[in-house]
């Protein structure tokens, strides 16, 4: 990295999962993990879940077979450095920086993640759609535990394990700082996120969340579908069964998401994104933590 070569960055959420966003379309950077754990470090970086770094499909070795159908790759990195394959809050503040670069317009997009490439929907009113795949439903009764209370919990996977609880208040779920007890230890032999629901009305319902690894977060988009495929299951509106195409509204503590699951059994997570700041990093104090 040059120190006489200005590197831009912006700083979006949605929901208020929050990212830094590093544009970089010729994979020119070097970001190794402790500069990403420290850009996104909220006292002496930037702050952030998470590091958002924009390459074109091409210049990516980890992207170029998915060149031909997404031009642009969500190089995703967690607050930690490490990597992932996906986020679905983070696709969403990806597609509006695309937007707002010019990359893009409002309609149909695809974004090129380890993931898979992901299929997204810029609207007119701002909000963007990201196709989220399908859930899987191991089989088995799972119970998890706070305090001296215990729920019967729905195992859903959308890539990542979930465990969905359907509980009378919130607040039972406690201060969620350690990962609620779950039974038994065999069904999420690598841990859990943890979903505790409460219903808002028809098609609406209410979280926390505690992932895994993190503790409670503001949200959590892999979550929030979880929710919806669970609730419609209890409310024997199964869409793979139904026909009939089924949406819940799932309010997470930094906003709200609106879930829709097809009946081919694909899932479409709608929601807000935003950029809220943008400027430059000092090169010289990000050699640093160069490799």
């Amino acid at each position: 990295m040059s120190t006489r070569t200005p590197i831009a960055f912006l700083k979006g959420h949605g929901t208020e999962n929050d990212f830094v966003i590093v544009p970089d379309p010729e994979n020119a950077l070097d970001l190794p993990p402790a500069a990403v754990a420290a850009l996104c470090d909220r006292r002496a970086g930037i702050g952030g879940d998470g590091l958002l770094h924009v390459v074109r499909s091409a210049a990516h070795l980890e992207a170029r077979d998915m060149a031909a159908e997404a031009e642009w790759f969500m190089d995703y990195r967690n607050g930690d450095g490490s990597i992932a394959e996906m986020c679905g809050n983070g696709v969403r503040v990806f597609a509006r920086y695309l937007q707002r670069a010019g990359h893009v317009a409002e309609g149909d997009l695809t974004v090129a993640t380890r993931g898979g490439v992901k299929r997204v929907h810029i609207a007119k009113d701002g909000a963007v759609t990201v196709g989220m795949g399908r859930a899987r439903l191991p089989e088995g009764d799972v119970t998890v535990s706070v305090g001296e209370r215990s729920w019967p919990a729905r195992n859903v996977n959308m890539g990542n394990p979930h465990a969905v609880a359907f509980v009378e208040d919130l607040a039972h779920a406690g201060t969620l700082f350690s990962a609620p007890p779950f039974s038994p230890a065999s069904a999420y032999p690598d841990g859990v996120n943890v979903e505790f629901v409460v219903d808002r009305g028809p098609g609406h319902v209410a979280l926390r969340v505690h992932e895994r690894g993190s503790g409670e977060t503001r949200s959590c988009g892999t979550g929030a579908c979880a929710v919806a495929v669970a609730a419609a299951r209890r409310d024997g509106v199964d869409p793979t069964v139904t026909g009939t195409p089924t949406t819940y509204t799932v309010d997470v503590p930094g906003g709200t998401l609106v879930i829709t699951e097809r009946p081919d059994g694909e899932i479409e997570m709608t929601g807000p994104a935003v950029i809220v700041a943008e400027g430059e990093i000092d090169s010289d104090w990000l050699e640093t933590f160069a490799s």
